[in-house]
């Protein structure tokens, strides 16, 4: 493939490049993604209640099985990271060609298989009768053409490790923009009138999408270094694609597992009545801001590591981390306190229940020791996977987010009626359990010499 030039390029990332300059757009582009989900929500929400259970219905199923998309596409950009810390740019080609290729086929076969047994899913769902129609067409629809997101997410993480951030704001901006306007044709302006309903969201989902995969194709095409060629794929590279799984099973299984978990402290909390229900819906809403920023310091740092430790500057990828979590927790806890005294006057915005809003209060107080954990958890973990070091945290969170998390919710919330408040302090104990182990192990350093890179 020839290379076209036209376009100005960005500035490459490197071991030197300051964090802002990576984490920033990150946060942006998670902030307006989730902003401009709550509106989304909302505009289904005034179509129809009966839409909006089937679309939440239809789109759990389909979140479940892009986890699978995880493996290679969260890989690839720990990959890219090593080979261009390492300069090793003879192979990025093979790297692109591989990741794309693999999640195309393995999302593709999974949009057949939703396409065909979309009704049996649901029906395992035990999605009510009447909600049923609404979401087979939706799931159908966006789930036929699930691998266009997987293919947007590949592309991502190879645009992020080769400094592209900017860009992914942008265009997850853009994409979310035309959803929106999509779903205002379909449920309340010109296109009202063909009554898809549910059906017409995910026709806007799906050309959102289309539209970002061409867009995000085009760009990596005229500005990275390396391409996307069948000739790469011969002789077959099954050393690339052996470190991609490597890293990537581990982590998808990681994350199956967290759903799986969260799925049934949801179903435990379903015991415990309405106002915690509800509750833990707010209290999640308001939690989102502090997660936001400490997931993309998170990623910033992951991106820096990755190139540290392929170039075996693993001091350097060291202290990187360290400079990272210092400062990240304190700003996560202010978030998280600012969080907790507001909280009486966030939550009135979504219910005029008090005993809710008092339950809320409470959960948001130990929701700071909690962000204390999971801050640590995102940057040290997201690192070193960054360096190689994938299967202790994958054992690690497995064991403690269902030793810990799940076993103590069931005994502190069920069994010693401490309700949701006890099912926040064993979310708690397990990011903070986890905390402290990982920052001990990245300070005994076993996480050097495991780099991808030959």
């Amino acid at each position: 493939m020839v290379r076209k030039t036209g376009l100005k390029k960005n500035r490459d990332v490197d071991i030197n490049t300051p964090l802002f300059f990576l984490a920033a757009p990150v946060f942006v582009q998670a902030l307006l993604s989730m902003l401009i989900g709550y509106a989304d929500s909302l505009m289904l929400t005034r179509y129809s209640e009966t839409a909006v259970g089937a679309v939440g219905n239809a789109g759990q199923v389909l979140g479940f099985l892009t986890l699978a998309f995880t493996i290679v596409s969260s890989a690839s950009g720990v990959v890219v990271a090593q080979y261009l810390g390492a300069k090793e740019k003879d192979k990025l080609s093979r790297i692109y060609t591989v990741a794309v290729a693999f999640n195309f086929i393995l999302s593709l076969t999974v949009s057949i298989i939703v396409f065909a047994f979309s009704r049996t899913l649901l029906r395992f769902m035990q999605v009510p009768d009447e909600m049923m129609n609404d979401a087979n067409s939706y799931m159908r629809i966006v789930g036929g053409f699930i691998f266009l997101q997987a293919l947007i997410d590949t592309f991502y993480q190879i645009l992020r490790s080769n400094g592209r951030v900017v860009f992914g704001m942008v265009l997850s901006f853009s994409t979310n923009i035309i959803n929106i306007i999509g779903n205002y044709l379909f449920l309340y302006g010109p296109l009202k009138t063909l009554g898809l309903g549910a059906s017409g969201v995910a026709v806007a989902s799906v050309a959102s999408r289309l539209v970002g995969l061409i867009v995000i194709a085009l760009y990596f095409h005229f500005t990275i270094e390396g391409n996307i060629s069948l000739s790469c794929l011969r002789p077959f590279p099954k050393d690339i694609l052996k470190s991609l799984l490597k890293l990537g099973i581990p982590t998808a299984g990681e994350n199956i597992s967290y759903n799986i978990s969260q799925i049934v402290i949801s179903a435990m909390v379903n015991t415990l009545g309405i106002v915690a229900i509800n509750t833990k819906i707010y209290c999640g809403i308001l939690s989102n801001f502090s997660y936001l920023y400490s997931v993309s310091v998170a990623m910033a740092t992951q991106i820096i590591v990755g190139h540290a430790v392929g170039a075996e500057k693993y001091d350097l990828a060291y202290k990187r981390v360290i400079r990272s979590v210092v400062p990240a927790v304190g700003i996560s806890v202010a978030i998280a306190i600012t969080n907790y005294l507001l909280s009486p006057f966030t939550l009135s915005i979504f219910t005029d229940n008090a005993e809710s809003i008092a339950l809320g209060h409470q959960i948001m107080l130990i929701a700071i020791f909690l962000e204390i954990g999971r801050t640590c958890n995102l940057i040290v973990i997201n690192s070193m996977r960054a360096s190689g070091d994938v299967k202790f945290p994958t054992m690690l969170g497995i064991a403690s987010m269902w030793g810990v998390s799940v076993l103590f919710t069931f005994l502190l919330g069920i069994v010693f009626g401490f309700g949701l408040k006890g099912v926040w302090i064993a979310m708690a104990a397990d990011e903070m359990i986890r905390g402290i182990i990982v920052v001990i192990r990245w300070k005994k350093g076993s996480w050097r010499g495991k780099r991808v890179v030959k």
